[in-house]
């Protein structure tokens, strides 16, 4: 099973609109699909058309009560299911700050389903805290939506030192494979300039031997569509809101995309200067 962290410290970048349509573009494809909803803004569960009640088991109970997960996994349609989530997700670091382990849970739950599903994917929330540790330690990829927008790079160098981190400390495995542009516009300067700067980056690392050494952006560009934007209040995935719109035709390109994502690494370009959201990250790795 292919174990998934989507994960953006920067809220509105598509970070669940990515989780949802992807996941169902997988499915579409075949492989069989968990989605865990590691978010207590629980939009992805939203998003799916499943609005869970104070009542109903959700991945809240998975990481306080150590449910099992089966009893809080939900269908969403054919060899799709979902881990949903709930408001009450908030208080969970502050309930799990005297648990010995507590990074580990997630990881320890996931444990029994690796022949269940052939991809699992986690909704991280927007910050860097308890719950992105989690799925960090309890995934072996990472994928990184960004808007491509100086700002998004700035935010790059912070979360690939978490990763590092946890690849350190935690997860060995664990490796950024992919950088995915949401909301895309191929007609604007700033989008070629930021695919450059990533670029460029991505190949600095080649060969270091760090978390991001083998990660390549991904050559699907998710364009700004509006029904994809429109299809969550609806409670659906862009698939059965507006299936021949961009929103589909680029979620099924990427879906197919990561199926052959080791065919995928392409020649980049040499080591150059990057923009500042990097220099950061990039002085160390030149051991600056």
């Amino acid at each position: 099973m292919r174990r998934i962290a989507v994960i953006n410290q920067k809220g509105g970048v598509g970070k669940t609109t990515t989780v949802a349509n992807l996941g169902v573009a997988l499915a579409r494809m075949g492989q069989r699909v968990l989605l865990v909803d590691l978010d207590p803004q629980a939009h992805l569960s939203l998003h799916l058309g499943i609005e869970p009640s104070p009542t109903d088991l959700t991945i809240y109970q998975v990481m306080t009560e150590t449910l099992p997960i089966e009893q809080a996994r939900v269908t969403v349609c054919d060899r799709l299911d979902l881990i949903p989530s709930h408001i009450d997700l908030a208080a969970a670091e502050m309930e799990l700050a005297s648990v010995v382990g507590r990074e580990l849970i997630l990881r320890d739950q996931l444990a029994p389903h690796q022949d269940r599903y052939d991809i699992l994917m986690v909704d991280c929330p927007p910050s860097l805290g308890l719950l992105t540790i989690n799925a960090l330690a309890a995934d072996d990829e990472v994928f990184i939506p960004l808007q491509p927008h100086f700002l998004a790079l700035q935010g790059l160098s912070k979360l690939l030192k978490t990763v590092s981190l946890v690849a350190q400390r935690l997860n060995p495995s664990l490796k950024v494979s992919g950088i995915l542009l949401c909301m895309y516009e191929s007609n604007t300067r700033l989008g070629a300039e930021v695919v450059d700067d990533i670029e460029r980056f991505l190949a600095a690392g080649r060969g270091k031997g760090l978390p991001w050494s083998e990660a390549v952006l991904f050559r699907t560009r998710i364009r700004r569509n509006v029904k994809l934007a429109e299809s969550p209040s609806h409670g659906q995935s862009i698939f059965e809101y507006a299936p021949k719109t961009a929103g589909a035709v680029d979620y099924s390109q990427l879906a197919a995309e990561i199926l052959g994502l080791s065919e995928t690494v392409a020649e980049t370009p040499p080591p150059a200067e990057t923009r500042a959201g990097l220099s950061e990250t990039q002085n160390r790795q030149d051991g600056g």
